[in-house]
């Protein structure tokens, strides 16, 4: 009887072994995974900036989109590239994500800047926040109406510009080599905002910057946008022709617009979110559509215009080809933009 009994049992066993195996586990969905847990938002400036404040405008919508707890944590240093570098170099479980400065991580890559323990196109991005569209202002007393005029000036357009380069500096030597313009780079003015004041002086006659920054000055009548970087236009400066409208007019028109286009696309980086490399595929598709979600969501568009912040939403697929272009170049176009980086230009 005892043993007809623990025959019975092994039976049981066996059985039970039998169906467990025809019917795994399911595996848990990146949903699950980030439901009730903790993110940590690497912003790599101090706290109160633009980068921050955008950081803690989008925090409380990926949490409505994720389910996680998103923590905003500051880690300033060298540049933006303490933190850049902490984003890349976390666990790669989907548990860190950060807003970069895309366009300087970009030329520290390339100019082999020290510290920089990164490689832009090796981030999972989830998308970008905003670019801010370079453009070309001049004066309104400068004379100069239009940027054929720059073209076909007699004499050196005077330009001005922050440090060799900075980002003012680097826009005006690339475009102006690639051009041919007849131009000088005033450099080592120590902020943009000190070149503006150059610019409503009469020290100069025009400078490179972004378009928020130019703005106020277009609006109030000092200053006149004569080109910029978007090649397809933009709604910032309708009617105003872009530099890839003149390339035709460059000694090699296809260098120029190869030079252009990786010029372009260096810009277009701008203020990405992202995640660390080797992230598990299925988090970082999750990541991506939270973060779509919560750049066209209508309360945070509406809060972030309260606040006066732009935003320019990229998916996190285009902000791959984007950076995949901005530092994948050929040598002799590195070797340009390194040198314009370096300030040999």
């Amino acid at each position: 009887m005892r043993r007809t009994f623990l025959k019975g049992i092994a039976a049981s066993i066996a059985l039970t072994g039998v169906v467990g195996a025809a019917a795994p586990a399911l595996a848990e969905t990146a949903a699950e995974f980030y439901e009730g847990k903790n993110v940590r938002f690497i912003v790599p400036y101090k706290p109160g900036g633009g980068y921050d404040e955008y950081a803690r405008l989008i925090g409380p919508y990926m949490e409505k989109y994720t389910g996680a707890r998103f923590d905003v944590v500051n880690m300033p240093g060298a540049g933006g590239m303490k933190g850049a570098n902490e984003i890349f170099n976390s666990p790669s479980d989907g548990l860190t994500v950060g807003i970069i400065n895309g366009s300087a991580m970009v030329t520290n890559e390339l100019a082999g800047i020290e510290g920089a323990s990164y490689k832009v196109a090796d981030y999972n991005f989830l998308g970008r926040v905003v670019a801010d569209q370079r453009v070309l202002a001049v004066s309104t007393k400068s004379g100069i109406d239009s940027y054929e005029d720059i073209l076909n000036a007699d004499n050196p357009v005077l330009l001005g510009a922050t440090g060799l380069g900075g980002s003012t500096y680097v826009d005006a030597v690339i475009v102006g080599t690639v051009m041919d313009n007849n131009q000088k780079v005033i450099h080592g003015f120590n902020s943009s905002s000190d070149v503006r004041q150059a610019l409503l002086r009469g020290d100069i006659q025009g400078m490179w910057g972004s378009w928020g920054s130019a703005r106020k000055g277009v609006a109030a009548g000092d200053f006149k946008i004569v080109t910029h970087s978007e090649r397809d236009g933009s709604e910032n400066t309708p009617g105003v022709p872009s530099v890839f409208d003149f390339v035709d007019q460059a000694d090699d028109p296809t260098k120029a617009e190869e030079i252009l286009v990786a010029w372009d696309a260096l810009s277009a980086v701008g203020r990405p979110v992202a995640t660390p490399p080797g992230v598990p595929e299925d988090r970082v598709a999750f990541l991506r559509e939270a973060f779509a979600k919560a750049m066209q969501d209508p309360e945070f568009l509406e809060k972030a215009k309260q606040a006066k912040r732009a935003i320019n939403y990229r998916d996190g697929a285009a902000m791959a080809d984007l950076a995949k272009s901005s530092t994948d170049l050929k040598p002799e176009i590195r070797d340009l933009f390194v040198a314009a980086i370096k300030g040999e230009l």
